[in-house]
This record gives structure tokens, C-alpha cells and sequence, in this order.
């Protein structure tokens, strides 16, 4: 599942950016456009492999300047349990570890004042839990709009359905010329892709007979095309459609209840699944189980054997690559960057398929597959306290389908629980981190449920679960379990449990403002720790014990404190209680009353820098708290009120209950309505406004000092700034290019540029900021 912020490579409006153009969709997009002009509901739907997801955002793409919100995609493919649809919308909407109400309410009230386009795609295996959502969402929601791909209707009220078409292609046979069939899209698809594995090919009139008979005899298919163009490496157009007539005789047995165009696409996967080497069908089958995507790590531990040597996975990966069977991707955001890997759908259900038939192969291959994710899991763990955290944590991230998978396996096989809770359990920061407490809080409900009745749980995952409620705001839900854990942890014995129970409890004395109380909580947890030889569990609960002194005014210790821990972090080369520490000493300043230097405000910035690369949302709220306050204090009123505004969206990602932290909320409200009497309530908004508007990359950057309230005017050129004006009074691109004399195209280039340039998402965000611009 993806969200607007996709890793695998999406547009600043939340769409994936396709690495190919789409070819001959034109009157279907301006169909598909003019429908949700006239419906907040619109179903694309067609065989798979027909295109409907690249459809789908192409039309997204094309309407985002209608949408004021944004659009949000939420891909489904890899989503098994219907119970986290809520849970993907709203990672898509930016609300990470929502609160502990009801999240379908939650997306709810985020909708509700909101104009935005929901795109929905893969809906066809949670077709109920998508049909009662999107219905319960666009009733709520007056501004709400949703597109969705599907292989069925969701049977909505309002639902406008559009069937995908394949491609139209030429009649075989006759006489005619390469440029009279190059017309047709199935054609210019094939050319297009043909092209690209073999450089130079075009469709001529030497073999436009065959083209035109091999795209018809695919039915104009995209996928099939696709999978056709991918065997020009090796062969010519004769020899493909040869080879394809024996494939289509070998498979005229297959169920004649499937509509023929999915008997094609069945067959053709057949045939290219045929043309695979022994080992890269082996690769094939097995690889069906990951979720997602997988890396080459991941094949090599999960697929090897069994006539597959380890060794030899590469060379079958590489072949599959070859193939079009798998579509390697690069994760830009590790160190060097690693390829992943990932199958369309349909390709991944014809391996499974393959396995079916085999005796337990299934199981099996579903057991290592759950093996691999644990192993990487409690290395995680193990290696937290060190120079890869971050690492760790990314590569989590992107295999967060497949930690599903293999919790879904713990889950549906007896006597696997404990090894699911594990999954769940460690990392400890990894829910906090992903912004899914309420994912972290469903899976260990489900784990915890599915135990012996008459057993609790182990402490461990008892204990994670209440904290995870504690985050989200719902103490008074947490404490019985938080009291279940500690009971089992003295049955277990479990010493670590209980130090980590007692750092949980003095978290809930620090939001509670029970300061005291939450300085010896984190003693005895961090003295617990450290007996049991937990440096790191040790050193977060000493800088937790810190904190809790900078906010108590006793600046001393708390400096003693952190220099304690910052020694320890930097031995270890560790790096996220070692920026939380510079928070502490922002705190130790701003309590000592150090208001007139910049001291709480840099401490606060370096704690933000090291806490980036964790997505630690919290944590780096507390941070932007101080930076603004400062700001306000040393009199910067305008920087005061956009930082005012940034925090205001930032907590509103979070999805928590809080508007800032209880030990700063009267210094918040203080400073707030100080700036904004100074001001003047217009000028206040509006500088909120554009804190709160900033998107979260763009905010991070103005918090830090590195762009400045008036960066985007002097980055921009003359003639850009003229681009800006103009779409700030509502002119189209076309309009654009008439009013400025120049190309429709080029107008287009400007506007693409200046939305780069600025960060915004939509032409909207760009106008609202330039008309701003003109009443400062």
C-alpha cells in the first residue's frame, strides 16, 4: 500500500509517476475526467492487465488543480485484511498514530471540511470493506471525491462505473502500411515497448502484417502487449506469434467460465511462464509469497533450494528482470541504494497458482518466508542501539507488506503466536516511527486474542500494546493492561518487561504532569536496564529522566544528565536518543529562563536535524514547540506565527490528542496570543495559514533555517514570477501562453518548475501563497 508520499517514487500530488508514457487513453481520460465532474464516485473497472491503475492515475494527475486538498492514493494490492482499509486511508491522508478514537472517524472528521480526490486502486479482494468505506465516507463528506480500479462494481449508490477497454487494434490481413496500423494504440504500445528491449526496432512494412496480427490475436491487451514486446530481446515478431499459436493449443482445455479476454492473459503468462528457465520458474512460484516487493537478501534466503542454489538466485532474478516478470525498483533512500523487486498482481497469483498443486509447498514456503522477516526483526532489535538505526528502520518500512504477510501467517497457523508477537514487538520505536500506533495496537490485539484463554499474554507484548494506547492518548484504557503486564511479567520472571513497564508508567506521569512521580520511574526502569546489561534501553531512560528535570527547573542535573547520555550515544555511534538529548538541553535552557539568546532554539534545531531521517513526528513536534516559542520571545512575531501554524499541522498528523505538551502548554498559549496581539489577527492567520499549508518537507526545512518565509519569490525567475501571477488570477496554462506569447508547452514547463521550486502540490496552494505574497 501506498500513500501520497509513496517510496516508490510518487508526483508532489500524491500520484506514482509512471516511467513510461500512457499510450492511446486520450478519450478515455476526458471521458473518465467529465465523470467525476458529474459524480463524487467513479469505478474503472476491466479484465486485469487491461491498464486500469495506470488509467486511473493519469486521470488523477490531470485534475489535481481541481482538487484543493490534494489527491491521496491508496494502492490495495498487497493489503489481505479488510480491517485496515482505515488504516491505509488514513496513512495516505497524512494521519499517522491516530488517536485512540474510532479511526473510521477519525479519516471521517479529517474529511469532513475537506476537498480532495481519493484514489483507491486494486479494490476487487476487499470489495465489501471498499463498498461500505467509500459509501460511509462520501455521506459524511460533502467535498470528498473517489476514483477507484476494480475488477467488479462496488454497487455504491451514485456509482458512475467506466469499463477499461483493451487497446484498439487493426484487422489481420489485407494490405496495410506501417503508418495506417501505427495509428492504432496497441500498435504504438508495442512499438513503444518493443523499442525499448531492443533499441531501434520500428513497426514497418516489412513486419506491420505481423504486428498487426499478433496485437489482434492479444486482443489489444496493455499487459499481454507488454509481455510480447519483452520477448523482442531474443525473438523476432514471426517467431513470437508461432510460439503463441502452440501455447494457445496446448491451453484450449481451460475453463471456459472465464471471459476469453482473461483466458488470453492466462495464456500468455502460460507461455512466457514456459519460456522461463527451470530455476526462473522455480523463482517465480516461490517469489508469490512476498507481499509487495522483496529484495535480493529476501529471494536468497526465502527461494533457494530445491534445485534453486543460493548462489544461483541472482542469475535467475536477473532473468525475470529480463522477462518483464519482475520489475526492479531502486530504494534511493538507503545508503548506496538497494534494488528491490516486485511482481504485477496477476503475475504473482499464475506462480501461486504453480505452487498450489504441491503437497504443503505452500506452507513451507509461507514458514521461511515468516522465518526471514522474524530473523531480520530481532536483528533489528539487537542492532538497535547503534550506527544503522536509521537503516533498520527504513528497510522495515519498505517491507512492511510483507511483515503483514508473515504476521498473517503467525496468525492463521496454531502454536505460531509467540513468534507473530515477536514481529510485532521489536523494534520497539518501529509503530512509532511508521506512524501507525493503531496498526501496531490491531496487530497485537489479534495476536493477544488468539492465545490460550486462559493465558494473558506475554508481558512484552502486553506491555507494547499499552504503550501504544499511551501514545495515542488513551491512558485510561492503557493502565489495566499496563497492570495485566506487570502481573505476567513477575509470573515470566521477565526482568526486562518489567523495567520497560515502569519507563511506560513514567511516561504517563510526564503527559499527566506528575513530575516527581515520573523521575523515579524512569531511575528504577533505567537502573533495571542496566543490571540486565541494556545499554540502550538504559540510556532512553535516563534521557527520559532528563528531560523530566529540565522540567522541573533543575537545569544542573539535567545537564549532568545528558552529558551522560550523549557519552554513551556517541560511543555507540547511535543517533535518536543522542538528537533527543539536544532536546533536552532546549528544554534545560528555555526552564532556566535563557529566553533572550538563541540557546533552547539551536539545541531544539540540531535535536530536529538528528531526528529526521526516523519520521519521529512526536519528537520533533516537542522540538518545533520550543523553536517557536523562542522565536516568539526574541520578538520574530512572523516566524512565531508560520512556526505556530507548522505545529499545528504536525500534531494533526499525528492523529494525538494533544496541541502541544502539557509541561509547555501554558508557555504555548502565552506566546501565541502575544504574537498574535502583536500582529493583529488578519496578519496572524495568515502567516499561520501558510505555516499550516506547508508541506512537511518544506516545513522541516523553514524550521531549521533553511528556507525562509519569502524563499520561493527569490527563487524564482522574472519570468517565472510572471507564471505565478497569472495563475494566482485563475488563468489556464492555454491562457498562459496566449497572455505571455509562448508555446502551451512551455507554459507548462513553468508552472511544473515553479511548483517544484515552491513545494506545492496543487495550483491552488501556489496561488493562495502568491496572492499572500501581495498583501504582505
Amino acid at each position: 500500500m501506498t500513500t501520497g508520499a509513496s517510496h516508490n517514487g510518487t508526483s508532489a500530488v500524491g500520484v506514482p509517476v509512471p516511467l513510461t508514457a500512457l499510450v492511446g487513453r486520450r478519450g478515455e481520460v476526458t471521458g473518465i475526467r467529465r465523470r467525476l465532474t458529474a459524480s463524487r464516485l467513479v469505478t474503472l473497472t476491466g479484465v486485469g492487465g487491461v491498464g486500469k491503475t495506470r488509467l486511473a492515475f493519469q486521470v488523477a494527475a490531470t485534475v489535481v488543480d481541481s482538487f484543493p486538498d490534494g489527491v491521496h492514493t491508496v494502492e490495495l494490492a498487497a493489503l489481505r485484511d479488510g480491517k485496515l482499509l482505515a488504516q491505509g486511508i488514513a496513512g495516505a491522508l497524512g494521519l499517522r498514530g491516530v488517536s485512540a478514537r474510532d479511526l473510521h472517524d477519525v479519516v471521517v472528521e479529517h474529511l469532513r471540511t475537506r476537498r480532495l480526490l481519493l484514489v483507491l486502486d486494486n479494490c476487487e479482494h476487499l470489495i465489501d470493506a471498499c463498498a461500505g468505506t467509500v459509501d460511509a465516507l462520501l455521506r459524511a463528506a460533502p467535498g470528498l471525491s473517489v476514483l477507484t480500479t476494480s475488477r467488479q462494481a462496488l454497487g455504491v449508490t451514485g456509482e458512475q462505473v467506466v469499463h477499461v477497454p483493451a487497446l484498439a487494434t487493426p484487422e489481420p490481413g489485407g494490405r496495410r502500411s506501417a503508418r495506417d496500423i501505427g495509428r492504432f494504440p496497441a500498435v504504438a504500445l508495442f512499438e513503444q515497448r518493443a523499442a525499448a528491449v531492443r533499441p531501434g526496432f520500428t513497426v514497418d512494412a516489412e513486419n506491420a502484417g505481423a504486428v498487426a496480427e499478433l496485437v489482434h490475436r492479444l486482443e489489444g491487451l496493455p499487459l499481454a502487449i507488454e509481455l510480447a514486446a519483452a520477448r523482442m530481446r531474443t525473438l523476432t515478431v514471426p517467431e513470437i506469434l508461432a510460439r503463441l499459436d502452440d501455447r494457445y493449443a496446448l491451453l484450449t482445455l481451460g475453463s471456459r467460465a472465464a471471459l476469453p479476454r482473461q483466458r488470453t492473459l492466462r495464456e500468455l503468462i502460460g507461455w512466457s511462464y514456459a519460456l522461463c528457465t527451470a530455476r526462473e520458474r522455480a523463482l517465480w512460484e516461490r517469489a508469490s509469497v512476498f507481499a509487495g516487493g522483496f529484495d535480493l537478501p529476501a529471494a536468497e534466503a526465502v527461494c533457494s533450494g530445491d534445485g534453486l542454489p543460493r548462489e544461483a538466485v541472482v542469475d535467475a532474478v536477473d532473468g525475470l528482470v529480463e522477462k518483464s516478470v519482475l520489475i526492479r525498483e531502486e530504494d534511493r533512500e538507503e545508503s548506496g541504494g538497494r534494488s528491490r523487486y516486485r511482481m504485477l498482481e496477476t503475475i504473482r497469483e499464475y506462480g501461486r497458482e504453480q505452487l498450489a498443486g504441491e503437497d504443503g509447498e505452500v506452507a513451507r514456503l509461507r514458514r521461511r518466508h515468516r522465518d526471514h522477516f522474524l530473523d531480520l526483526t530481532v536483528r533489528a532489535e539487537r542492532e538497535w542501539f547503534g550506527p544503522r538505526q536509521a537503516e533498520l528502520l527504513t528497510r522495515r518500512r519498505h517491507d512492511h507488506a510483507n511483515l503483514r504477510a508473515a504476521l498473517e501467517f503467525c496468525l492463521d497457523t496454531p502454536g505460531e503466536t509467540a513468534q507473530g508477537m515477536v514481529l510485532a514487538v521489536a523494534p520497539r520505536h518501529y509503530w512509532i516511527t511508521l506512524g501507525s500506533l493503531e496498526e501496531g495496537r490491531h496487530w497485537l490485539s489479534r495476536l493477544l486474542e488468539a492465545g490460550p484463554a486462559a493465558d494473558p499474554g506475554p508481558a512484552a507484548a502486553l506491555a507494547t500494546r499499552a504503550y501504544l494506547e499511551i501514545l495515542q492518548g488513551a491512558v485510561e484504557e492503557a493502565l489495566p493492561i499496563l497492570d495485566e503486564a506487570r502481573s505476567a511479567a513477575e509470573q515470566e520472571g521477565d526482568r526486562a518487561a518489567s523495567a520497560w513497564i515502569r519507563h511506560h508508567r513514567g511516561v504517563v506521569a510526564t503527559w499527566c504532569q506528575e513530575l516527581p512521580e515520573a523521575a523515579a520511574l524512569f531511575t528504577e526502569a533505567a537502573a533495571g536496564l542496566r543490571a540486565l546489561g541494556d545499554v540502550g534501553g538504559a540510556t532512553e531512560c535516563t534521557m527520559k529522566r532528563a528531560l523530566v528535570a529540565a522540567a522541573l527547573g533543575d537545569g544542573a542535573l539535567a545537564a549532568r544528565l545528558g552529558t551522560e547520555c550523549e557519552a554513551v550515544t556517541s560511543a555507540h555511534g547511535e543517533s535518536w536518543v543522542g538528537a533527543l538529548t539536544h532536546f533536552v538541553r532546549a528544554l534545560a535552557a528555555w526552564t532556566d529562563g535563557d529566553h533572550g539568546t538563541a540557546a533552547a532554539e539551536a539545541e531544539a534545531r540540531t535535536a530536529v536535524r538528528g531526528l529526521r531521517p526516523f519520521n519521529d513526528w512526536w519528537d520533533m513536534a516537542m522540538c518545533v514547540e520550543l523553536v517557536a516559542q523562542s522565536a516568539a520571545a526574541a520578538g520574530d512575531a512572523h516566524r512565531a506565527a508560520e512556526l505556530f501554524g507548522i505545529l499545528h499541522t504536525l500534531w494533526k498528523t499525528i492523529g494525538g490528542t494533544l496541541s502541544a505538551p502539557p509541561f509547555l502548554l501554558d508557555s504555548h498559549r502565552h506566546h501565541e496570543s502575544a504574537v498574535r496581539e502583536k500582529l493583529g489577527a488578519r496578519a496572524y492567520d495568515r502567516a499561520y495559514r501558510s505555516g499550516a499549508g506547508r508541506p512537511v518537507p518544506s516545513a522541516m526545512a523553514y524550521v531549521l533555517g533553511e528556507e525562509q518565509a519569502d524563499a520561493p519569490a527569490r527563487v524564482l525567475t522574472r519570468r517565472e514570477g510572471q507564471v505565478a501571477d497569472l495563475v494566482a488570477a485563475g488563468l489556464t496554462n492555454k491562457e498562459i501562453a496566449r497572455r505571455l506569447t509562448i508555446t502551451l508547452r512551455t507554459a507548462e514547463n513553468h508552472v511544473e518548475r515553479i511548483l517544484a521550486k515552491t513545494g506545492f502540490r496543487s495550483r491552488t496552494q501556489l496561488a493562495v501563497w502568491r496572492n499572500e505574497q501581495g498583501d504582505a
